[in-house]
Protein backbone atom coordinates (compact mmCIF):
# COMPACT_ATOMS: atom_id res chain seq x y z
CA UNK A 1 0.00 0.00 0.00
CA UNK A 2 1.20 3.19 -1.33
CA UNK A 3 1.81 6.00 1.89
CA UNK A 4 0.11 9.06 0.81
CA UNK A 5 2.37 11.86 1.24
CA UNK A 6 -0.10 14.89 2.27
CA UNK A 7 -1.34 12.22 4.94
CA UNK A 8 2.00 11.73 6.23
CA UNK A 9 3.48 14.89 6.40
CA UNK A 10 0.28 16.65 7.77
CA UNK A 11 0.44 13.87 10.83
CA UNK A 12 3.59 14.78 11.40
CA UNK A 13 2.44 18.77 11.96
CA UNK A 14 -0.10 17.44 14.08
CA UNK A 15 2.59 16.00 16.58
CA UNK A 16 5.15 18.40 16.04
CA UNK A 17 2.24 21.30 17.32
CA UNK A 18 0.75 18.84 20.18
CA UNK A 19 4.46 19.39 22.00
CA UNK A 20 5.23 22.57 20.39
CA UNK A 21 8.20 21.42 18.58
CA UNK A 22 10.31 22.84 15.60
CA UNK A 23 11.61 21.00 12.67
CA UNK A 24 14.86 21.52 10.26
CA UNK A 25 15.82 19.21 8.01
CA UNK A 26 19.32 18.42 6.54
CA UNK A 27 19.05 16.99 3.14
CA UNK A 28 21.69 15.94 0.58
CA UNK A 29 20.08 12.90 -1.62
CA UNK A 30 16.46 14.26 -1.29
CA UNK A 31 17.81 17.78 -2.28
CA UNK A 32 15.18 19.33 -0.22
CA UNK A 33 12.04 16.53 -0.82
CA UNK A 34 11.59 16.51 2.94
CA UNK A 35 11.41 20.00 3.64
CA UNK A 36 9.29 20.15 0.33
CA UNK A 37 6.57 17.94 1.52
CA UNK A 38 5.58 19.79 4.54
CA UNK A 39 5.63 22.81 3.25
CA UNK A 40 3.35 21.63 1.64
CA UNK A 41 1.00 21.31 4.77
CA UNK A 42 -1.19 24.26 5.37
CA UNK A 43 0.07 25.86 8.65
CA UNK A 44 3.32 24.02 8.66
CA UNK A 45 5.29 27.46 9.28
CA UNK A 46 3.77 27.18 12.83
CA UNK A 47 6.25 23.99 12.96
CA UNK A 48 8.89 23.86 10.61
CA UNK A 49 11.78 26.17 10.70
CA UNK A 50 14.23 25.86 7.74
CA UNK A 51 15.83 23.32 5.75
CA UNK A 52 19.44 22.99 4.52
CA UNK A 53 20.50 21.41 1.46
CA UNK A 54 23.97 20.30 1.76
CA UNK A 55 24.63 18.53 -1.14
CA UNK A 56 28.53 18.52 -1.62
CA UNK A 57 31.14 17.43 1.56
CA UNK A 58 32.24 21.10 1.39
CA UNK A 59 28.37 22.39 1.87
CA UNK A 60 27.90 19.47 5.09
CA UNK A 61 31.35 21.09 6.63
CA UNK A 62 30.50 24.22 6.12
CA UNK A 63 26.73 24.88 7.03
CA UNK A 64 25.89 22.00 9.36
CA UNK A 65 29.32 21.80 10.83
CA UNK A 66 30.14 17.91 9.70
CA UNK A 67 33.70 17.05 10.43
CA UNK A 68 36.03 16.36 7.28
CA UNK A 69 37.48 14.18 9.55
CA UNK A 70 34.46 11.92 9.48
CA UNK A 71 33.43 12.43 5.96
CA UNK A 72 37.07 11.26 5.13
CA UNK A 73 36.84 7.89 7.29
CA UNK A 74 33.32 6.83 6.53
CA UNK A 75 31.72 8.89 3.68
CA UNK A 76 29.02 10.94 3.02
CA UNK A 77 26.68 8.27 3.00
CA UNK A 78 26.96 6.79 6.67
CA UNK A 79 25.49 7.03 9.53
CA UNK A 80 28.17 9.18 11.67
CA UNK A 81 27.70 11.38 8.72
CA UNK A 82 23.92 11.58 9.38
CA UNK A 83 24.59 12.02 12.92
CA UNK A 84 26.29 14.91 12.71
CA UNK A 85 24.48 16.74 10.22
CA UNK A 86 21.21 16.36 12.05
CA UNK A 87 23.51 18.07 15.43
CA UNK A 88 24.64 20.77 13.28
CA UNK A 89 21.31 21.63 11.88
CA UNK A 90 19.56 21.58 15.58
CA UNK A 91 22.55 23.49 16.83
CA UNK A 92 22.46 26.34 14.06
CA UNK A 93 18.58 26.49 13.35
CA UNK A 94 17.12 26.23 17.08
CA UNK A 95 14.49 23.40 16.26
CA UNK A 96 13.81 21.46 18.30
CA UNK A 97 13.81 18.46 16.33
CA UNK A 98 16.02 17.25 13.13
CA UNK A 99 16.04 14.74 10.34
CA UNK A 100 19.29 14.44 7.63
CA UNK A 101 19.45 12.33 4.70
CA UNK A 102 22.33 11.27 2.90
CA UNK A 103 22.42 8.59 -0.12
CA UNK A 104 23.28 7.52 -3.62
CA UNK A 105 19.99 7.44 -5.34
CA UNK A 106 21.42 6.94 -8.88
CA UNK A 107 21.62 5.69 -11.00
CA UNK A 108 25.45 5.89 -10.94
CA UNK A 109 27.39 6.48 -8.07
CA UNK A 110 27.16 3.30 -6.14
CA UNK A 111 29.77 0.70 -5.43
CA UNK A 112 30.06 -2.70 -3.30
CA UNK A 113 29.87 -0.95 -0.45
CA UNK A 114 27.59 1.69 -0.52
CA UNK A 115 25.30 0.53 -3.65
CA UNK A 116 22.40 2.61 -5.14
CA UNK A 117 19.76 2.60 -3.16
CA UNK A 118 21.34 2.83 0.11
CA UNK A 119 20.18 5.65 2.57
CA UNK A 120 21.42 6.59 5.51
CA UNK A 121 18.98 8.89 7.67
CA UNK A 122 19.35 10.05 11.48
CA UNK A 123 16.82 11.77 13.45
CA UNK A 124 17.42 13.99 16.68
CA UNK A 125 16.03 16.31 19.45
CA UNK A 126 17.02 19.04 21.38
CA UNK A 127 16.37 16.79 24.66
CA UNK A 128 19.76 14.50 23.05
CA UNK A 129 17.46 11.81 21.82
CA UNK A 130 18.94 10.37 18.86
CA UNK A 131 18.27 7.72 16.14
CA UNK A 132 19.82 6.67 12.88
CA UNK A 133 19.00 3.87 10.34
CA UNK A 134 20.55 2.42 6.93
CA UNK A 135 17.65 1.26 4.47
CA UNK A 136 18.53 -0.01 0.96
CA UNK A 137 15.86 1.20 -1.56
CA UNK A 138 14.85 0.30 -4.74
CA UNK A 139 14.09 1.20 -7.42
CA UNK A 140 14.82 3.96 -10.29
CA UNK A 141 16.58 7.76 -8.88
CA UNK A 142 13.03 8.77 -8.16
CA UNK A 143 12.17 5.17 -6.17
CA UNK A 144 15.15 6.24 -4.10
CA UNK A 145 14.61 9.57 -3.26
CA UNK A 146 10.82 8.96 -2.94
CA UNK A 147 11.22 6.58 -0.91
CA UNK A 148 13.76 8.29 1.50
CA UNK A 149 11.33 11.42 2.05
CA UNK A 150 8.81 8.94 3.06
CA UNK A 151 11.37 7.11 5.55
CA UNK A 152 12.62 10.34 6.91
CA UNK A 153 9.27 11.61 7.52
CA UNK A 154 7.94 8.11 9.23
CA UNK A 155 11.27 8.35 12.09
CA UNK A 156 10.06 12.40 12.31
CA UNK A 157 6.74 10.98 13.28
CA UNK A 158 8.02 8.37 15.37
CA UNK A 159 10.56 10.89 17.05
CA UNK A 160 7.76 13.79 17.78
CA UNK A 161 5.55 11.28 19.50
CA UNK A 162 8.27 9.74 21.42
CA UNK A 163 8.69 10.82 25.57
CA UNK A 164 11.25 13.36 26.51
CA UNK A 165 14.41 12.36 27.52
CA UNK A 166 15.12 13.45 30.81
Amino acid sequence: MAVDLHELAAAVGVALGARGDTLTTAESCTGGGVGAAVTLVPGSSGWYDRGYITYSNDAKVAELAVSGETLRVHGAVSEPVVLEMVDGALLRSGATLAVAVSGVAGPGGGTPSKPVGMVCIAWGRSDGLRRSCTFRFDGDRDAVRGASVVAALEGVLEMARAPMVS
